[in-house]
This record gives C-alpha cells, sequence and structure tokens, in this order.
C-alpha cells in the first residue's frame, strides 16, 4: 500500500516538474522572440546617394532617413547613429536607395576617385602647363593635343654663323608630339613659379606668375622619353586637335626664319 502511494506521489511530482519545466522554456522562448522583434532604429538610403557623397551632405539633403527594423534583420555594421565622429566620411561608391547604411561602404577616399584608364601599352605622363598653354578650359579628358617645346638652339662650331647663333640667343619651337591623348586634367590650379631676378624674367614676368594645371596625356614609351626630357629642359606649349587637322612632326621654326620660308 505504501508502496503504491509513493508511486504516485512520485508520479505527480514528475508531472508537475514537466509542466513547469514547458512553461519556463515557453517563456523563454517568447522573451528570445520579443528580443529579435525589437524595433532598432538605423539609417537608410531614401534617394541614391552619389560616390563621394560625405553622411554629413546625404543627411542634409535628405538622401537618408531613420527607420526602425527588427534587431534579428540589422545586418552587422549598420550605422544607427550619425555624429561627428563619422560624418565627414563619404560613400565610396553610389549607394542604392533602400539600403540600409553600413559603415564599409563610407570611408574617406572614393573607390576610383584617384584612378586614370591608361590605354594599353601607352605610359600616363603628367605636364605641367599654364592656362594658355593647355588651351584653357577646353583641353578636357579624351580630347587629343599636340605639343609644342620651345629653347634656346646652340650651334657647335667656330665658324661667325655659329658665334652669332650662340651670342644672340636664338630660339626655336617645334613639334614635340604630333598627337596624344589627354586622360585626366588637374582639378586646381598649382602655385605660380616666382619670377627669376634677371631681366628675361622681368620681361615675361606677367607668363611667369601665371598659375598652372596638371595635364596627364597618355603616350607611347618612346614618346615618354622625349615628353619627360622636354619636361625638363623646355618650355611647352599645348594645342587642341582638330578632327581632320595634320601636324608636320617635324614641323619647327625660329627666330630666324619666323617671318620667311627659310631654315635654319
Amino acid at each position: 500500500m505504501n508502496r503504491r502511494i509513493i508511486a504516485v506521489l512520485v508520479a505527480v511530482l514528475l508531472a508537475v516538474g514537466g509542466a513547469a519545466l514547458v512553461i519556463t522554456y515557453a517563456k523563454n522562448a517568447d522573451a528570445r522572440a520579443i528580443a529579435d522583434a525589437q524595433p532598432t532604429t538605423v539609417w537608410v538610403a531614401d534617394k541614391l546617394i552619389p560616390s563621394g557623397t560625405t553622411l554629413k551632405d546625404a543627411q542634409r539633403t535628405d538622401l537618408i532617413a531613420q527607420t526602425q527594423v527588427a534587431a534579428k534583420a540589422v545586418p552587422a555594421g549598420a550605422l544607427k547613429t550619425i555624429d561627428a565622429d563619422n560624418n565627414s566620411l563619404l560613400a565610396l561608391s553610389d549607394v542604392q536607395p533602400g539600403e540600409i547604411l553600413l559603415s564599409a561602404r563610407f570611408g574617406t577616399t572614393p573607390v576610383g576617385s584617384k584612378a586614370i584608364e591608361v590605354p594599353s601599352g601607352k605610359l600616363a605622363v603628367s605636364v605641367q602647363l599654364s592656362d594658355p598653354a593647355r588651351v584653357g578650359k577646353f583641353v578636357t579628358p579624351g580630347t587629343h593635343i599636340a605639343i609644342f617645346s620651345s629653347y634656346r638652339i646652340k650651334a657647335l662650331g667656330d665658324d661667325k654663323r655659329s658665334k652669332a647663333i650662340n651670342d644672340n640667343d636664338v630660339t626655336g619651337t617645334s613639334v614635340l608630339l604630333d598627337d596624344v591623348l589627354v586622360i585626366g586634367m588637374g582639378d586646381a590650379a598649382l602655385a605660380a613659379p616666382m619670377p627669376q631676378s634677371t631681366d628675361k624674367a622681368d620681361a615675361n614676368a606677367a607668363q611667369d606668375t601665371t598659375p598652372s594645371f596638371l595635364v596627364t596625356v597618355a603616350v607611347t614609351p618612346s614618346q615618354a622619353t622625349r615628353l619627360v626630357h622636354g619636361i625638363n629642359e623646355y618650355k611647352l606649349y599645348a594645342a587642341l586637335r582638330g578632327s581632320d587637322v595634320k601636324v608636320d612632326p617635324n614641323g619647327q621654326v625660329n627666330d630666324m626664319n619666323i617671318f620667311t620660308s627659310g631654315v635654319l
């Protein structure tokens, strides 16, 4: 009899304990479900955010907006706040409307912003030209230019003609490269060089103080050698090419034949 009572009591206790465990598990599951569904505030692109746009500008121009999503749906790295610590970061690439803003999508330099496309088999060389020498603002990436070089002519020999040329600082201008492709332009003017303390520099003071710009061109390796030498030794000038223009690659002129058809 006592054994039967004990068995019944044990069965009752097991039933109660099992029920308690089920209730506890159910409560914990509900708590986890509520936590996963807890609304979390994140930033989302309301409109297209162009590459290079700062978070501050995106916020100021209403390109982004705050929204709430379930905590379980928040991706890793989602931006939850925009403040002074991160609002200067800019979009590394275009952010499409509807995208949740991720910290990995923002940084200090947009992808490809400093890159230029150099044609196969070519080298990119930057030339510093004054504004007039680069044809104002008309030389842009994709245009073709001819590059001229001006220099002082030095004649070898002790004859009178050579001595006259050297003593009179005869200068000439030649076609350095007759057709090169522009693949990049400097966005800002470079500081103007300081005039030299010579009479010749004083005569050209206005030209010496003209701000200059970088023009990047695509050239063959052999052209690059000539161009780099011209950059280091001569004064360069560019001319914007027309579609049907023909430039004599051997064209040249100097102080002695500029007004005639003769040659030096």
